[in-house]
């Protein structure tokens, strides 16, 4: 989990009240969060330069490491994790954030161009006008970007922070991509000009830039941001321009996030202007900026409005383990920033509707409100029972029941990724990919983890090809889950349970396999019937391309395909280098249930 370094004083200060460590540390628990070690500023240089530790003297400051949950962004700034404890603490109430209501002609602009469609295609804005800073307040600010750099932006490579003295520079603004000889400045902390084709080779040895430099450093074209008089504010993901850097006595500051994902363009832009409204002469009041995109669309950022959750009380009770009068249960989610108003339904049924403020980018499901109660309540003080004994669930006693079944006839159990290549998943199946069945992992580590199977086949012809040299034949099976994409869930996919079995041997047919699915259709009671009949099952004749033609069938199943079984085509027994023919049944037992 992140931590965060807060000087103690000030944090006390922020908070109104002074605490022994042990106190503080007694608070941190109880509100979810823990203090991880207590140190000084120059014990951390110590720490780091490897020297001897010393006995703090009396006037060092004492920092407070605290460990904060890494979806929990607005506790990585010393303004957040304040805020938060004296709302849990009830002697604050949660603050209402405001986007200054102005006209859109008056309204700063910001024009994307095209190009940035090749390399960073989104951008957020906003303003924060009359800031006072003090020194901590500036340093929490810079710092609070290096944390969420490292943690949503995913060290730079999703969203990159860029932060501007307004009264420096000019709107209307222009996010552009062009190539780098053409893009000229001077660069923070530096005083020469320098091409953006130039910064890349002088930032390769700077220890901390030089680690994002593959970002763009192989784009045809780097993104950059100009104003009115072509004056350069960023080049982001890398270094921020040097005319418009903030300082101690900025008063305006424009903020723009450059980003490949707008949803945490939004949740980044959000986070660092509700931490650091506080410190404007209006506060909790935002400025939006119009962001103006190349097709004309345009829309007002930032977003600060409350995001509406409705959550049964039974719900939360039961998932909390503690039987909650409705007024406490709103009362412990106000602990939490979270507004909470209950009514009953026309079958007496209480519920709430939580309006989750910007700042709670991490309540995205009733579970996480029903986490926050608990919390607010205290761990602790929820009673300890001995659960029942647990029933499992009738797909996994069915799936035991099949596996038994299967091991009995002689074939062995395998267990294989549920991710794998999209070549295997389709083109070494002979398949192909018609975008509607496989989820795509949008971050793979290795080419091996691309895609959530849509067949259990993959992975049963990849054991085979691992194990050819075994004794045959080879009989195997597996009882797991595929993946298939489904719009009516609501994340767009739906688990389903498959068997899979194989026989892999030089006398290997299609009467060996069909004399599997009889035995499995005998167990689960299910009778061989006529075509057309809807009381049992039938096979008729199938075309699927990872089967030899003419020798496959598919099994039909009160009147619906659930599964088919056949000779493995030569081409895919090559794909997956196995020498020896194979026949293959795939069935999806949850149609049984």
């Amino acid at each position: 989990m992140p931590t965060v370094s807060v000087g103690r004083d000030r944090l006390f200060q922020a908070l109104g009240c002074t605490y022994t460590e042990e106190e503080f540390e007694d608070l941190c628990f109880k509100f979810g969060i823990e203090l991880d070690d207590v140190t000084t500023e120059k014990a951390i240089i110590r720490k780091e330069k490897h020297l001897e530790e010393e006995q703090p003297s009396e006037d060092e400051e004492v920092i407070y490491k605290i460990e904060v949950p890494a979806n929990r962004y607005d506790l990585l700034c010393l303004e957040g994790l304040a805020q938060a404890l004296c709302i849990f603490n009830g002697l604050d109430p949660i603050p209402k954030y405001n986007v200054a209501s102005i006209s859109k002609e008056s309204m700063l602009k910001m024009h994307v161009k095209s190009e940035t469609s090749k390399v960073r295609p989104y951008v957020v804005c906003a303003v924060l006008r009359g800031v006072t800073f003090d020194e901590v307040g500036y340093n929490s600010f810079i710092d609070l970007q290096d944390r969420l750099h490292q943690n949503i932006c995913r060290r730079r490579t999703l969203v990159a922070i860029g932060t501007h003295d307004l009264d420096t520079i000019e709107g209307p603004f222009t996010y552009e991509a062009l190539p780098p000889p053409e893009i000229n400045f001077v660069p923070l902390k530096q005083t020469k000009t320098f091409r953006a084709d130039e910064l890349m080779e002088f930032y390769k040895s700077d220890l901390k830039l030089k680690k994002f430099l593959h970002i763009i450093e192989n784009s045809p074209v780097f993104p950059v941001i100009y104003d009115r008089n072509r004056t350069v504010l960023s080049l982001p993901p890398i270094i921020n321009g040097a005319h418009s850097a903030i300082t101690l006595k900025t008063k305006n500051v424009f903020i723009e996030c450059t980003a490949t994902d707008l949803t945490k363009a939004n949740t980044v832009l959000n986070t660092m202007v509700t931490m650091f409204s506080v410190y404007c002469e209006r506060k909790f009041e935002v400025e939006p900026v119009e962001v103006i995109y190349p097709d004309g669309k345009s829309y007002v950022c930032p977003d600060l409005s409350l995001y509406q959750m409705v959550v049964p009380l039974s719900y939360i009770t039961s998932a909390v383990g503690v039987s909650l009068p409705a007024h406490e249960v709103a009362r412990l989610l106000n602990k939490m920033q979270l507004h909470a108003k209950h009514s009953l339904s026309e079958k007496n049924e209480t519920s709430y509707t939580i309006s989750v403020p910007p700042t709670r980018s991490d309540i995205l499901h009733p579970c996480d409100v029903a986490e926050d109660v608990a919390i607010a309540y205290g761990y602790n003080e929820i009673p300890k029972i001995k659960l029942p004994s647990l029933k499992p669930r009738s797909l996994n006693q069915f799936s035991d029941l099949i596996r038994a079944e299967i091991a009995m006839v002689g074939y062995v159990e395998v267990l294989t990724w549920i991710l794998c290549s999209h070549k295997e998943n389709f083109t070494m199946l002979n398949r192909i990919d018609d975008k509607s069945t496989a989820a795509i992992n949008g971050n793979p580590r290795s080419a091996d983890f691309e895609v959530v199977r849509t067949s259990l086949m993959p992975g049963i012809l990849k054991t085979v090809g691992h194990n050819k040299d075994h004794p045959k034949p080879i009989k195997i099976f597996e009882v797991g889950d595929v993946v298939l994409l489904n719009e009516a869930k609501d994340v767009g996919a739906s688990n389903r349970r498959h068997l899979a079995a194989l026989y892999c041997g030089a006398t290997s047919g299609f009467e060996l396999i069909h004399g599997l699915v009889d035995r499995i259709m005998e167990v689960t009671g299910t009778p061989f019937v006529s075509p057309g009949d809807q009381t049992g099952y039938y096979i008729q004749s199938s075309d699927e391309p990872e089967f030899l033609p003419g020798r496959q069938a598919s099994i039909v199943y009160k009147g619906k395909q659930i599964g088919a079984f056949g000779i493995v085509h030569p081409q895919v027994l090559d794909n997956f280098d196995i020498p020896d023919p194979c026949s293959f049944v795939e069935i999806n037992i949850e149609s049984f249930l």
